[in-house]
Parts: C-alpha cells; sequence; structure tokens
C-alpha cells in the first residue's frame, strides 16, 4: 500500500469516526495526531481539512450524483466518507481522476458491502462528467 493510499485510508478512519461520534472531524484530527503511532501523515491532515472545508460543496456535488431515492444520508459511512475524499481530490486537488475513484473504490472494496465498489465507481463516474474544467 502506498504512502497515499495509507494517509487516505487514516483519513477516512477519522472522518467515519467523527462522523459516528458526532464530533467535529478537526477535533477527531487533532486527538488521533497527539496519540498516534504512527503519526498521522500530512496528505491525511490535507484530506480531512479539505474536506471539512469544503463540506457543504462536496455533499451538493454527492447529493446531485446520486440515483434518485438515494440520499447522502441513506448511504453506508464508509462510502459516503470515501466518497467525500475522492471529491475533495477531484475538485481541490492535484490528483488524477482516475486515481481518485480507484482509491475510494479500494477503500469501500475492503471496508463496506459487496455492492458498494459498484456503486462508488458509477457515483464518481457522474460527479466526474459534472466537473467543471
Amino acid at each position: 500500500m502506498s504512502a497515499r493510499s495509507k494517509a487516505r485510508k487514516r483519513a477516512l478512519d477519522i472522518l467515519f469516526e467523527a462522523e459516528l461520534r458526532g464530533n467535529d472531524p478537526l477535533v477527531t484530527l487533532e486527538d488521533r495526531t497527539l496519540d498516534a503511532a504512527p503519526p498521522v501523515r500530512d496528505y491525511t491532515k490535507v484530506l480531512v481539512e479539505g474536506v471539512h472545508a469544503h463540506a457543504d460543496a462536496i455533499d451538493q456535488r454527492i447529493a446531485m450524483a446520486a440515483a434518485q431515492g438515494w440520499s447522502l444520508q441513506r448511504m453506508p459511512r464508509v462510502d459516503r466518507n470515501a466518497v467525500r475524499i475522492a471529491v475533495f481530490e477531484i475538485d481541490h486537488l492535484d490528483v488524477p481522476d482516475a486515481v481518485a475513484v480507484s482509491e475510494a473504490i479500494a477503500l469501500v472494496s475492503d471496508l463496506s458491502t459487496d455492492d458498494s465498489p459498484a456503486y462508488v465507481n458509477g457515483l464518481l463516474g457522474k460527479i466526474i462528467s459534472t466537473k467543471v474544467a
């Protein structure tokens, strides 16, 4: 697993935990950074801070691309947060779209339902198709 893949996994863990506990992701990031072994990678911080800073726009992009009848809250937490990370990378970082999609699919393949990889792939495909250049 590459360093960036590990950073994405750690960002997903932090975002998932914050959402599950109803905490601010930045507070959870700080808590995990203080007691981290191994240390929290810089790219993890970029992802968590970026998803948090652009949360409304990211969630709006996801909601608009979701299949009819699929609200953001209906998605499994793991899927929702993996997609948030991917959308942040697609819209705000210099990460190739295919890499962001592939990494999100890898995360949900390992951590979510059997149907999640196909759903996340289709959802991110729609999001990419509406990307403003």
